[in-house]
């Protein structure tokens, strides 16, 4: 994708190049690319340079999040237990549902790389895995507010 990633001993160092290109993944198990990511894989993918293919080989129904993520103006064509993504995409806020944990983080990630408002129901599923993830990203300066959901249970 061309992202220039540093590491120390407690640290990493992300910078977003600015055109980041598509890149093509197979889930697989460890040591290939994890199916956890997958979701938030595809959020990014959404916002880089040209085509890539997204192909679930650990959970071929693990693609819930597709139809959220074209909600906010992805073009996500999904193909069995593969999932086409074209981009870069302009993201716009819109009303989406979270389905599950990972669900729910690519759509907190295509969120906050869309203007307007998002607003993400169900957010029940991203505190399972995320701790405090709202307040966090608030203190990174994202304007996130947490708001009662008739959704929750």
């Amino acid at each position: 994708a061309g992202v220039p990633v540093m590491e120390g001993e407690s640290w990493v160092e992300v910078e977003r190049p600015l055109s980041p290109r598509a890149v093509s993944v197979l889930t697989a198990p460890y040591p290939g690319f994890p199916t956890d990511l997958q979701a938030q894989w595809l959020a990014f993918a959404c916002t880089c340079q040209g085509e890539a293919v997204i192909q679930e080989d650990v959970y071929p129904e693990r693609f819930l999040h597709v139809e959220e993520l074209n909600r906010l103006g992805a073009t996500i064509r999904r193909h069995g237990a593969r999932a086409l993504v074209s981009g870069p995409v302009p993201f716009s806020g819109a009303p989406v549902l979270a389905s599950d944990l990972r669900a729910s983080a690519a759509l907190v990630l295509a969120g906050l790389a869309s203007p307007g408002i998002t607003e993400i129901r169900r957010v029940y599923h991203l505190d399972r895995g995320y701790e405090n993830l709202d307040e966090k990203l608030s203190s990174l300066g994202a304007s996130v507010r947490r708001l009662p959901d008739s959704q929750d249970p």
